[in-house]
């Protein structure tokens, strides 16, 4: 009798809050909270705005710019997007917040998703937006995106920092902030930008959890890694971090996610906003082998000259 009483609150209490949701033209549900602006955003403004989405069956967040760096960019009210919340901001104003819901269902027959083992037939997706700012131009945005950037590199390398520290670490930082240490750094030729390093690693979050590697006690599973070190092949934070070891160096590179994945993450193993740490092991480091030359095709200039015209 209880369990059927709570049952049924709980089923009041659910729709009532769904009744205060409205739809927009594309079937979009939502509710906006107004703030004490009353001057609507215009076309072509430029504005900052905070946004996360959750997969609602379990709370769990699936990106969000909250503690992070918020959303910028320029509104054109002529290409809104559909069944999402930009709809809403030529109603909107600075202060405003706006709630959501979108269905699976409804983003798999948009095209906009796949039934996979993060969207599954009959979910929904919650999310929240807060309107933040506008500013009169983008010169006036991008300023404003660099303190926030500046922002964001200082509280990565203010968590790696202790991170480094509750595992007492010794560590040395790069320029742009990769945290190293070097347990071994190996010798002569040094790992120096345009050499190739034959790598084993283990990847893991700051939690301990591995999320790749090609190594085991130090031995090779699989196939070694060659980077070719600053071209940029990979991460920027390994880019730094290498270039600190030689042959038969041995360490670890704590990388902010700014030098790593960054606010995209790599779907679906590394999530948004991720600090990584890598345990490297440096087996060789050699002067890559040129490339062969390209055959010019009749008609074509030749590399580096210019065209007749």
């Amino acid at each position: 009798m209880i369990k059927n009483t709570i049952k049924l609150l709980l089923a009041i209490v659910l729709f009532a809050s769904c009744n205060q949701y409205e739809k927009t033209p594309s079937g979009l549900a939502y509710k906006v909270t107004k703030g004490s602006s009353k001057e609507t955003l215009k076309n072509g403004q430029s504005i900052k705005l905070n946004i996360e989405y959750k997969l609602a069956a379990k709370d769990s967040i699936l990106s969000s710019s909250y503690a992070h760096i918020p959303v910028y960019f320029v509104l054109d009210t002529a290409h809104l997007g559909k069944y999402n919340f930009t709809e809403l901001l030529p109603t909107s104003s600075v202060g405003d917040k706006i709630e959501f819901r979108m269905s699976v269902d409804t983003l798999k027959k948009l095209g906009m998703v796949e039934y996979n083992d993060i969207f599954k037939k009959g979910d929904f997706i919650s999310g929240r937006v807060d309107i933040l700012k506008t500013f009169p131009g983008q010169a006036e945005m991008m300023k404003d995106y660099a303190v926030e950037m500046d922002a964001e590199k200082a509280r990565e390398i203010k968590d790696l920092k202790t991170y480094a520290d509750s595992k007492k670490l010794k560590t040395q930082s790069t320029q742009n902030g990769v945290l190293v240490e070097i347990q071994n750094p190996g010798t002569l030729p040094m790992a120096d930008s345009g050499m190739q390093a034959t790598i084993l690693y283990r990847g893991a979050f700051v939690n301990g959890k591995i999320f790749d590697s090609n190594m085991v006690n130090s031995k090779l599973v699989g196939q070694p890694l060659n980077v070719t070190v600053g071209v940029g092949s990979v991460i920027r934070g390994w880019d730094e971090g290498l270039r600190l070891f030689g042959k038969g160096g041995k360490g670890r590179l704590l990388v902010p996610a700014l030098l790593a994945y960054g606010p995209q993450g790599s779907a679906p193993v590394i999530p948004p906003y991720a600090n990584l740490v890598f345990d490297v092991e440096i087996t060789d480091v050699t002067v890559p082998a040129p490339k062969p030359a390209q055959p010019v095709m009749p008609g074509q200039p030749n590399q580096g000259q210019p065209a007749n015209h």
